[in-house]
């Protein structure tokens, strides 16, 4: 997403975004224990300028992540919960008759946040489902044939029950392919688990978190990466998986070239996160799964996370990987 000149800050050197980034990323664990991984693909994507989609079992800290990352970085936060009665207008607002006044006045739905938490996503329809889509692509909606901006920088951390729980609808392919990434939280290790029983109080540990950087500053985050040199070589290999994709014999549709640009993206986030201004392999080879598996449409029809991603792992035992 792009940043306006008017909101954006100066643009901080590799070292100073890279040390910003270890802040957020020790912050934000400190109430979600044991998921580094997890975390730093996260953080990754928001500084792509990306979306994320998190899909698991309820309980798991879905909910924690997306609203520790809204505080640690400073951003107005707003919780959409999904439901089968959900309307559009719930979600980007409706336009509103005053009987003083003989006028209508835009009323904004909680689509007009930073950050916006929507959980459950698969539990509406896909008409209230694709309300998301024009506020995630353009970072705007349009309400009365008018089209309203959204802040900036504008995130959505959208969270799914797995496709097989009773009550849900499958995100449309146009849907999925406009988060950047998908993951999976999963259970706690047993001895993090054992941690947060004995150490959990009244209150939720997320409520005290303070912010380690101002809203705006993401936003030069995000002009950071974009100056990560991505080079051939590394290019060459997105490709590489992108096209086998395409032609393996279990797909009917394959990875699109805006899914390509999206791995790219990702890994200059990546490159910045370790402290570098250039890309490498190893980078992308991080990625691949949770960037290119949903964007997958299987032979088969079982869209299940784990198919696909077992899929992309196939695909990379395959290709020839640059030192």
């Amino acid at each position: 997403m792009e940043v306006s000149d008017a909101q954006a800050v100066e643009i901080p050197s590799v070292e100073q975004a890279s040390k910003t980034l270890v802040e957020l990323e020790k912050n934000v664990s400190s109430v979600l224990l044991g998921k580094e991984q997890v975390l730093r693909w996260t953080i990754a994507s928001v500084v792509a300028g990306g979306h994320v989609l998190l899909e698991d079992v309820p309980g798991v800290g879905k909910t924690t992540l997306a609203l520790a990352m809204a505080k640690s970085l400073g951003l107005e936060f707003r919780r959409i919960q999904f439901t089968s009665d959900l309307l559009p207008g719930d979600i980007v607002g409706v336009s509103v008759y005053a009987a003083e006044t003989g006028e209508f006045s835009f009323r904004p739905g909680p689509i007009f946040a930073g950050l916006v938490l929507a959980d459950e996503i698969n539990r509406t329809t896909p008409r209230t489902q694709s309300a998301l889509l024009e506020a995630m692509s353009e970072g705007s909606v349009s309400v009365d044939d008018k089209t309203r901006a959204l802040p900036e920088p504008f995130v959505v951390i959208a969270t799914q029950n797995p496709l097989d729980h009773h009550g849900t609808y499958p995100l449309p392919e146009s849907q999925l392919d406009r988060f950047l990434i998908r993951l999976g939280v999963g259970y706690p290790e047993r001895s993090v688990e054992r941690s947060i029983l004995l150490d959990r109080r009244l209150t939720e540990p997320v409520e005290e978190l303070e912010a380690v950087m101002e809203a705006n500053e993401l936003g030069s985050l995000q002009r950071a990466a974009a100056q990560v040199q991505v080079d051939e070589s590394v290019v060459d290999l997105i490709m590489a998986v992108v096209e086998a994709t395409r032609e393996h014999p279990r797909v009917r549709i394959g990875v699109s070239p805006r899914g390509a640009l999206a791995a790219v993206r990702l890994v200059r986030a990546m490159a910045l996160m370790d402290g570098r201004d250039y890309a490498i392999p190893d980078d992308a080879l991080e990625i691949f799964v949770p960037c290119l598996a949903h964007r997958l449409s299987l032979k088969s029809g079982h869209q299940d996370r784990a198919t696909a991603e077992a899929l992309i792992e196939s695909i990379l035992g395959e290709v020839e990987i640059p030192t």
